[in-house]
């Protein structure tokens, strides 16, 4: 991870050269490299409580709808949904390197987690551990933008970040276009246990979680160790219908 130094101090440089525009209206920020306005975040975080397992919109706060109590799936925190105007902007912070959504997305996220905690849906995590990234594919990026996000969840929660219990040793192929099935095969056998593994509670954190196929394999290959994971990101993809 030599190359994380160079890396954030690039991230730095490039956030206070970034004009003071919302990344979607356009108008100016209060917070120089903040991407976002209050305006346009306000419209597009959830409104209302949401399940934690399949996103459902919910009059009351809690941690899962009435059809997700009996399977109670990995919980998943996320401040917003992928299918809102936030949606296009993540790609851009992988893909591209665009990370002026980041910083007020997170602490959406944080917002949202300090919620839950409050409310007793929740409990906080001993440990965020970064869904990883394969050698050669952080090599091709530069970066991992999990790590990142949970770099800044870490700071802002005053919690550790796990940087390397959990590995990435098979090179799968982009899941784009996948169905269920293939991306299940895809992923299998695709992460590993790395070292000691002392932490009961944990959140796994990655940038958005569309079928939850990758996670669902961590949680699989974590659970000897685990029994309490939790996925933070910062949006979610609801299943069509939700």
């Amino acid at each position: 991870m030599n190359i994380i130094g160079p890396f954030m101090a690039g991230c730095r440089a490039l956030a206070a050269s970034l004009p003071n525009r919302c990344l979607l209206c356009h108008q100016q920020v209060a917070a120089p490299g903040s991407g976002i306005c209050l305006t346009c975040l306000q419209t597009c975080l959830y409104r209302t409580p949401v399940c934690l397992g399949c996103g459902r919109k919910l009059t009351i706060l809690a941690r899962y709808c009435g059809g997700c109590l009996t399977t109670r799936p990995l919980p998943v925190i996320a401040p917003a949904s992928y299918h809102s105007l936030l949606g296009p902007l993540i790609p851009r912070i992988k893909y591209q390197a665009q990370f002026a959504a980041m910083p007020p997305l997170v602490t959406a996220l944080v917002q949202q987690v300090n919620a839950l905690h409050a409310a007793e849906v929740i409990p906080i995590p001993q440990v965020l551990i970064p869904v990883p990234l394969h050698p050669r594919r952080l090599r091709q990026r530069g970066f991992n933008q999990a790590w990142l996000i949970a770099r800044m969840l870490g700071q802002q929660l005053q919690l550790p970040v796990a940087d390397g219990v959990l590995q990435r040793v098979v090179a799968t192929l982009p899941q784009t276009g996948m169905d269920g099935r293939a991306r299940r095969r895809n992923l299998r056998g695709a992460f590993r246990v790395m070292d000691k593994f002392p932490y009961q509670r944990i959140a796994l954190v990655d940038d958005v979680v569309t079928t939850g196929t990758t996670v669902d394999e961590i949680a699989r290959t974590l659970a000897p160790w685990t029994p309490d994971i939790q996925v933070w990101c910062l949006a979610r993809a609801e299943a069509p219908g939700v």
